[in-house]
């Protein structure tokens, strides 16, 4: 057997061996994060929420931390783990997923993330096909799922500042967004909407106006953003910010709008979580 055969034999020999190895290499976590489950009490739909403490949690157990809600866990976590570990490492982080356990045949047309469908938007559609396949329009119940489960869950086993909770949401979780602040501004104290899919919602939004937004005892702030090329969603965000501003709402102590230079929606989104990170650390310098 000459030498070029021998070669050939060694390495089919130690395919199954680096199959092997490669197969017990466990998968990447970001460090100091949990994944536990939770469930929706009133429907029985079954979450995960993604929270990461900050490094010196366990060193004060008196310190209390505001905490950054967001949607979309499974894309989102990376990016602010990384924004706040270099701007505010003070904070927590929890990520609310996807429904888990849904049917198979709606898992594998669109995916796990099927359930943004119907969680993050606020009015049906008008075609009854979709409207049966996505079930569109229940933000309502998500934001009950969030404010009596999520929030329950994590200012009864973590230290948390109730009175500061951000949220972050991007695309669809940006439109659900804008339908907190109008619904049920005391939610959060500030909220971060990149890119918000608000298109023919934004009478519906308006209609929805809160009371509590006139009011000067409530006290929230918005940073809201969208990518130079969205041209036809820029002018919806614009035209939302136009009346917002015109309304001139008490509670609405400011408003950071900030368009990202030469970006799309897709490659806008990094620019928003580390530019609206820096904007949230530069106001809770300001309160201390």
């Amino acid at each position: 057997m000459n030498m070029k055969k021998s070669l050939i034999l060694v390495f089919l020999f130690s395919l199954p061996l680096i199959g092997a190895e490669a197969s017990e290499k466990n998968s990447y976590e970001i460090s100091g994060t949990q994944l536990l489950p939770i469930q929706d009490t009133q429907s029985d739909r079954q979450y995960e929420l993604y929270i990461k403490l900050p490094e010196n949690y366990g060193k004060n157990s008196d310190k209390k931390y505001p905490v950054i809600y967001f949607t979309d866990a499974e894309w989102h976590i990376e990016l602010l783990s990384a924004a706040t570990a270099y701007q505010m490492e003070e904070v927590i982080l929890v990520g609310i997923s996807w429904q888990k356990h849904i049917k198979e045949d709606s898992k594998k047309e669109i995916k796990a993330h099927v359930s943004r469908f119907r969680d993050y938007t606020i009015s049906k559609s008008s075609n009854p096909v979709r409207q049966a396949k996505y079930q569109y329009g229940q933000a309502s119940n998500h934001l009950t799922f969030i404010r009596n489960d999520v929030f329950k869950f994590i200012e009864s086993n973590y230290r948390t500042d109730p009175k500061n909770r951000t949220y972050f949401g991007f695309s669809l979780g940006g439109l659900f967004g804008a339908y907190i602040l109008m619904a049920q501004p005391d939610t959060f104290k500030n909220y971060i909407l990149g890119s918000p899919s608000l298109w023919r919602d934004i009478p519906l939004l308006f209609s929805l106006e809160n009371t509590a937004l006139k009011s000067k005892t409530l006290e929230t702030n918005l940073f809201i953003s969208y990518g130079e090329l969205e041209q036809k969603l820029g002018m919806q965000v614009e035209e939302f910010i136009t009346q917002l501003k015109n309304k001139k709402y008490e509670a609405l102590s400011s408003i950071k709008h900030v368009v990202i230079k030469s970006s799309g929606h897709s490659d806008s989104f990094p620019m928003v979580g580390v530019r609206s990170v820096k904007w949230l650390s530069s106001l809770v310098k300001e309160e201390e």
